[in-house]
C-alpha cells in the first residue's frame, strides 16, 4: 500500500485558521491529489476531497461519526448526543424521528407559510428608506416562524434573544476565545429554556403528539425508553437552529442578486425551475460549513491507500462542491449548470452527501429550500430595495462566514401581492 501523501508542516493548524475553508483544497492542489495527511492540533489527520471521496465517506461500514466531531462542536454548534454523533441502528431510529416530522409535504408548506407572513408582518411596517440588516432580521424571523411551527412556545419579547442565542451557536464552533464561550452559554441558555418545556408536556402525562416539541417530548429510543429530557433538548434545537442558520443563505441570495444583476429579471421572468437552479447554486457556490469529520470504522483500502482503524478524516465540503472535474468553471455563479445536473448525491454536498433516511444527509435540506424560495419572491417580486454602500467582502478565513456587513438593505416600497 502507498504511503498517503504528506503535507510538510509540523502541524498546520495555524494554516487551517489563515486559509479556512480552502485550506484542504489548496493542500490537494499543492500535492497533486484528493487525499493526503497532515496534523491539527498536533494529531494525525487524514483531508480528502472530491465526488469518490465523498462516496467512501459515507459508506457506513467505512466511517462513523461516533466521537469525530470537535467537543468545541458539540458544546457549540451541534449540543452534546445529538443525532449527528449516532451510528447505525441508533442512528436511524432516531434519524426516522427527523424525517417523520421535517420531510413532509404538508409540514414545509405550513412552515413557509408561518415564514411569509412573519416577513410580510415585519415588511409592511418597516420605515420607507431606512436600512436594515438583512441577516439581522432573516434570523429573527426564521426564529419566530419555526418556533410557532415546532409548537414551541416563544412570546416576542424574547424573539429576538433567541435568535442571537441560536445565532451564537452557529458562530461559535470554531471561535477561540470570549466568541467561543458566548455560543456555549447560548447553547446552555436555549438547552434549559428547551428541557423545561419539555418537562412540562413530560408532566401533563398526555402523549399526543400533535406537535414537533410533543413528538420529540414523548421520543422513545431503540430501547424503548424516553430520551433524556436534555437529549429531547437537543435535538430539537437540532431542528430549530439549523432553520434560523437559512439567514446566512438568505443573506447571500441577496448577494448573488446584487453582485449578478442579470438573475433578477430571470428570476421574475423564467419558469419556477430557474428559482431553484438558483437556490441550489446559492447552496453551492457561497461558503457553508468548511468540512466534516468521521473515524475509520475499520482498516480498509482505498485507491491503494491504506486507512486504518480509527483514523481521523475529514471531508472537503467546499471544496467538492468547487471541484472543477464535476462543475464547469467552478468559481463563477451560473444556475444555469443545474438545468442537466445528474443530482448525484455526492457532487453536492451542501447538506451532505448519500440519502436521508441511511446515512447523515440532513433531512432539513427541504426545508432549506423552501424557505430560500419565500425569501427570494419577497426579495425579487414583493420589495423594492436599494443596496447602500457598505462591506461586502466575504471571508473564506472565517467559519462560518458572511458578507461582512450582513448585506444592508434600504427598502423604497412593499407589495404583499
Amino acid at each position: 500500500m502507498a504511503a498517503f501523501p504528506q503535507d510538510t508542516a509540523f502541524d498546520s493548524t495555524l494554516s487551517l485558521i489563515r486559509k479556512g475553508y480552502r485550506f484542504i483544497s489548496d493542500k490537494c492542489r499543492a500535492l497533486d491529489t484528493d487525499v493526503f495527511e497532515t496534523r491539527l492540533l498536533f494529531r494525525s489527520v487524514i483531508c480528502m476531497r472530491g465526488a469518490e471521496a465523498a462516496r467512501i465517506f459515507y459508506d457506513p461500514d467505512k466511517f462513523l461519526r461516533h466521537g469525530a466531531m470537535p467537543t468545541r462542536a458539540q458544546k457549540t454548534l451541534v449540543g452534546v448526543g445529538g443525532v449527528q454523533s449516532l451510528d447505525g441502528a441508533a442512528h436511524r431510529h432516531r434519524k426516522h424521528l427527523f424525517i417523520s416530522h421535517l420531510m413532509n409535504h404538508e409540514r414545509i408548506n405550513a412552515l413557509a407559510e408561518l415564514h411569509r407572513m412573519h416577513w410580510h408582518s415585519t415588511l409592511a411596517l418597516w420605515p420607507i428608506h431606512e436600512e436594515m440588516v438583512l441577516f439581522d432580521h432573516a434570523q429573527n424571523t426564521l426564529c419566530r416562524s419555526v418556533c410557532a411551527w415546532a409548537g414551541v412556545p416563544l412570546p416576542p419579547s424574547e424573539c429576538s434573544r433567541r435568535a442571537k442565542e441560536f445565532g451564537l451557536m452557529i458562530d461559535s464552533g470554531a471561535r477561540i476565545g470570549w466568541h467561543h464561550l458566548r455560543g456555549r452559554m447560548a447553547r446552555s441558555s436555549s438547552e434549559k429554556w428547551l428541557m423545561a418545556e419539555i418537562e412540562k408536556i413530560r408532566s401533563s402525562k398526555q402523549e399526543a403528539a400533535t406537535s414537533i416539541l410533543q413528538a420529540f417530548a414523548w421520543h422513545k429510543d431503540e430501547h424503548g425508553d424516553l430520551l433524556p429530557s436534555h437529549t429531547a433538548a437537543v435535538e430539537l434545537i437540532n431542528v430549530l437552529r439549523p432553520t434560523v442558520a437559512i439567514a446566512q443563505l438568505v443573506a447571500f441570495s441577496a448577494l448573488a442578486i446584487h453582485q449578478y444583476p442579470h438573475v433578477r429579471e430571470k428570476l421574475l421572468n423564467q419558469k419556477s425551475e430557474y428559482l431553484d437552479w438558483f437556490i441550489l447554486e446559492v447552496r453551492r457556490f457561497y461558503p457553508f460549513f468548511p468540512f466534516l469529520a468521521a473515524y475509520a470504522r475499520q482498516d480498509f483500502n482505498w485507491k491503494g491507500w491504506r486507512f486504518k482503524k480509527g483514523t481521523l478524516t475529514l471531508l472537503d465540503i467546499y471544496g467538492t462542491n468547487h471541484d472543477g472535474r464535476e462543475w464547469e468553471q467552478p468559481d463563477m455563479f451560473n444556475p444555469e449548470r443545474f438545468k442537466n445536473w445528474s443530482q448525484d448525491e455526492y457532487t453536492f454536498i451542501a447538506s451532505g452527501g448519500a440519502t436521508y433516511a441511511q446515512h447523515h444527509r440532513c433531512p432539513g435540506e427541504w426545508i432549506t429550500n423552501r424557505l430560500m424560495k419565500v425569501a427570494l419572491k419577497l426579495l425579487v417580486e414583493n420589495l423594492r430595495y436599494t443596496v447602500p454602500k457598505q462591506d461586502l467582502s466575504v471571508s473564506l478565513a472565517r467559519i462560518p462566514t458572511l458578507p461582512k456587513s450582513g448585506m444592508i438593505i434600504a427598502p423604497l416600497s412593499y407589495s404583499a401581492s
